[in-house]
C-alpha cells in the first residue's frame, strides 16, 4: 500500500493568501489531472484541499465541497475494513471563516452529515478523522444517507476490492432552476442530488451513481459523460470523451432498501429513467446546465 503523508492547501481563486503546489495531491486523480469544474461561475471562490487519502474542493458558494476525489486501492479497502469506525466532526480550520460550515449548521437542521468521501474507506485513525472535517460534506436525508447512499458506497468498495484500484469522484449536485433550501446560520445549500463517477483503469471502464436527495431516494447508474452534462463536473479531464460515453457493468447498491437492480449491457444500463419524479429533476438540471454556463 502506498504511504500518503500530505496535508495541504491549494487556493484556485482569491479565497486566501496561502498557495501550494498541486502536484502535491496528483496521485489521486485519474491520469494526475483534478476534476475539471466547467462553469466559470463555480469555479470563483474555491479552494483544494489536499489530504492524506483524499482531495476536496470546498466551494465558498456552498460552504461545502463541489467535489471530493480518491483512489482507492484493494490493500486500503483491506486495511480499512480492520480500522475501527469512528470519528467526530469538526470545521475545517483550513479554510477562511467565509468559507466554513459549522456544526451549528447541521444541528436540528432535518438533514443527516453526508460524507463524500466516506470514512469507510479510509484506512486509518488520521484519514478516517480528515473524512469527518465539513469541507468533506453536505446535507442529506437520511432516508438516503443511511440507505441507498449506504448502499453506493459498499458496492464501490467491492469494486476496488474486486479491481484491484479505482479512480472515484464524489459530489453533490444543486438544481439552479428552483429556490435553494438551505440548513444552519450559514445557509448551507441542500443539494438535489448527490452522485459518485468511478473510472477502473484495469478494466478501462467508467461509469456514474446519481441519487437524488429526497425523502423517498431514487438512485440510477449512467454515464460519465450524461453526469457531467447534469453537474457541469468533469470528474476525469484526462480520459478520453469516448471512454466517459461508455457505462462500464458496474456492481449494484448494496444492502439498501433501495436498491438497484443490476442490468449487464451498456445499451440497457443507460436506457430512460422510469420514474416522473427522475425524470423531472434531469430535465430541470440539464436544461439550467446547459443554457447558463
Amino acid at each position: 500500500m502506498r504511504v500518503r503523508f500530505v496535508t495541504c492547501l491549494i487556493v484556485l481563486a482569491a479565497a486566501s493568501s496561502a498557495h501550494a503546489d498541486p502536484a502535491s495531491c496528483s496521485h489521486l486523480f485519474a491520469g494526475g489531472k483534478p476534476p475539471a469544474v466547467l462553469s466559470e461561475t463555480q469555479r470563483g471562490g474555491t479552494v483544494l484541499l489536499c489530504n492524506n487519502d483524499y482531495a476536496v474542493l470546498a466551494s465558498e458558494d456552498t460552504k461545502g465541497p463541489l467535489w471530493s476525489a480518491e483512489d482507492i486501492t484493494e490493500e486500503q479497502i483491506e486495511t480499512a475494513r480492520k480500522t475501527a469506525r469512528k470519528g467526530t466532526f469538526s470545521v475545517d480550520s483550513r479554510l477562511p471563516g467565509s468559507m466554513q460550515a459549522t456544526l451549528s449548521d447541521y444541528r436540528r437542521s432535518g438533514y443527516d452529515r453526508g460524507h463524500m468521501t466516506p470514512s469507510g474507506d479510509e484506512p486509518d485513525a488520521t484519514s478516517q478523522d480528515q473524512s469527518f472535517l465539513l469541507s468533506n460534506i453536505v446535507p442529506q436525508t437520511a432516508a438516503l444517507n443511511r440507505g441507498a447512499w449506504e448502499g453506493v458506497e459498499s458496492a464501490v468498495r467491492g469494486w476496488a476490492d474486486q479491481e484491484g484500484e479505482i479512480f472515484v469522484v464524489t459530489g453533490p449536485g444543486y438544481n439552479p432552476d428552483q429556490i435553494q433550501k438551505t440548513v444552519g446560520p450559514g445557509k448551507i445549500p441542500v443539494p438535489a442530488i448527490t452522485w459518485k463517477a468511478i473510472y477502473d483503469p484495469a478494466g478501462s471502464g467508467t461509469g456514474a451513481y446519481i441519487c437524488l436527495n429526497t425523502a423517498h431516494p431514487v438512485c440510477k447508474i449512467t454515464s460519465v459523460s450524461t453526469l457531467t452534462q447534469l453537474v457541469n463536473i468533469d470528474p476525469f479531464p484526462a480520459l478520453p470523451a469516448s471512454l466517459k460515453e461508455q457505462v462500464a457493468s458496474m456492481p449494484p447498491i448494496r444492502q439498501s432498501p433501495y436498491a438497484l437492480s443490476h442490468r449487464a449491457g451498456n445499451e440497457k444500463l443507460q436506457a430512460s429513467w422510469k420514474s416522473a419524479v427522475v425524470q423531472k429533476a434531469i430535465k430541470a438540471l440539464l436544461h439550467s446546465l446547459t443554457t447558463n454556463k
